[in-house]
């Protein structure tokens, strides 16, 4: 019987999964394609060849308590991708060469730190992608800016081509069941007649008064996909306003929708996350509470809320974002790159509203100057409109008033000048 040969050990297996390959050459030209919000697809920036993308299929989720007890395995979101972090505001981004850092697009200020090989992360599993192109973003920061009054230069530039760029921002959706243990009163409204006085007079009306009765109970509720932003450097509530995201049109992740694009790294844990999450569930479970103790009020003294069968997802949903700086603080414009809405943050211009309040008091002054001018022309054109015998003589209204007293023959028609009325005659009457 031959010996058996001894079998090497086989290589030890990492424990963290093989980040997703992004190589993207264009088959006719063989340059780097990039992801095209018009198409859906791959686009080769150079001969326009197209390419269709397959992410077809249900997004998972994972279950929470697994992740937090770390047996979430976690992974770089390509193997090419680069990581840079902006110095000035704390913000993370990965890219693809031959995408490059350049300026930060949450603040504004060029990236001068090296990049280097992505951090390891929970992978995302799931983008939205985007679908507006950046003529179409930029056109509506310009339709955003049109309505901003005495907004500065600097803000102005954002509407221009490079003033903007394409980003991917992370998102926690949370999935669970809650039961709930209420404690708390219910009210019921009754009404009693009260007498009063008013000037004297007896009066009656019906006052309003509440009885309280101690109430407990339990609530449950299933919550789905309570969106959590998982960025520090953006605006949460304006980023809050850009939604709706219509997460019906998820994909699973694939680098290939990172191409000619960037993605911040999360920067909420997915522990901070949750704690976040569960603010957005107790408004909600409060108002179920309430509408449980019915009554006309409610009073609610405490809830005890039980979370179970909690899942997660890690998405990036897209954004045209851009970061300008007035005056040494940073602000930003953000476009839903799905949907096209604009919110932004903008300084005022001291400049401009100083211009305005000087033409508005150019103008009052002016305006006053005219008024006094008018009057001071209507007051001369009184003074001398006055009737002539004003300025006369007095022998001169003595020998006028004569004369008015004179009859006058003219034509066969008699005058009295006393009265300025035609006195019919049948033959002219001789002076006396």
């Amino acid at each position: 019987m031959p010996d058996a040969t001894p079998q090497a050990p086989p290589p030890p297996q990492s424990s963290q999964p093989t980040p997703k390959s992004q190589s993207f050459p264009c088959p006719s030209c063989s340059a780097t394609m990039v992801f095209d919000p018009a198409s859906g697809g791959m686009k080769c920036p150079y001969c326009g060849v197209k390419q269709a993308l397959q992410a077809a299929g249900e997004v998972a989720s994972h279950s929470y308590d697994e992740a937090i007890k770390g047996n979430h395995a976690k992974q770089a979101i390509s193997d090419k991708a680069l990581q840079v972090n902006c110095t000035s505001c704390g913000g993370s981004v990965v890219f693809v060469p031959p995408e490059v850092a350049g300026v930060c697009s949450f603040c504004g200020i060029a990236i001068v730190a090296a990049p280097k090989a992505a951090d390891p992360l929970i992978a995302p599993d799931a983008v939205l992608p985007a679908k507006i192109v950046k003529n179409v973003a930029r056109d509506s920061v310009k339709t955003w800016l049109s309505s901003r009054w005495f907004a500065p230069n600097a803000l102005k530039k954002m509407a221009q081509q490079e003033g903007i760029s394409a980003v991917y921002l992370p998102f926690w959706t949370y999935d669970c069941d809650t039961q709930s243990r209420y404690t708390g009163e219910r009210g019921e409204h009754y009404y009693e007649t009260e007498v009063y006085e008013e000037n004297g007079e007896r009066k009656t009306r019906e006052v309003q008064h509440t009885r309280w009765y101690a109430a407990a109970g339990q609530v449950s509720r299933s919550f789905d996909d309570v969106l959590i932003p998982a960025t520090k450097t953006v605006n949460e509530k304006r980023l809050n306003k850009l939604q709706p995201w219509n997460l019906e049109e998820l994909r699973n992740y694939e680098p290939a929708f990172l191409a000619g694009f960037k993605a911040q790294r999360y920067q909420l844990e997915l522990a901070e996350g949750f704690g976040h999450a569960q603010s957005v569930m107790r408004s909600e479970i409060e108002s179920d509470v309430r509408s449980d103790i019915g009554g006309d009020e409610q009073r609610v003294t405490g809830i005890d809320t039980k979370y179970s069968n909690v899942m997660f997802r890690h998405l990036l949903l897209p954004v045209w974002l851009g970061a300008y700086r007035f005056q040494n603080k940073a602000y930003q414009v953000m476009v839903n790159a799905t949907t096209g809405e604009v919110q932004g943050e903008r300084p005022y211009s001291v400049a401009k509203i100083t211009m305005l309040i000087l033409a508005i008091l150019l103008a009052i002054m002016l305006l006053v100057m005219m008024s006094n001018g008018k009057s001071s022309h209507q007051r001369y054109r009184e003074q001398n409109s006055l009737p002539k015998q004003e300025f006369m003589m007095p022998e001169h209204h003595e020998s006028i008033s004569r004369l008015r007293k004179l009859p006058l023959s003219i034509s066969g028609r008699a005058f009295d000048l006393t009265s300025d009325k035609t006195v019919g005659m049948q033959s002219a009457i001789q002076q006396t």
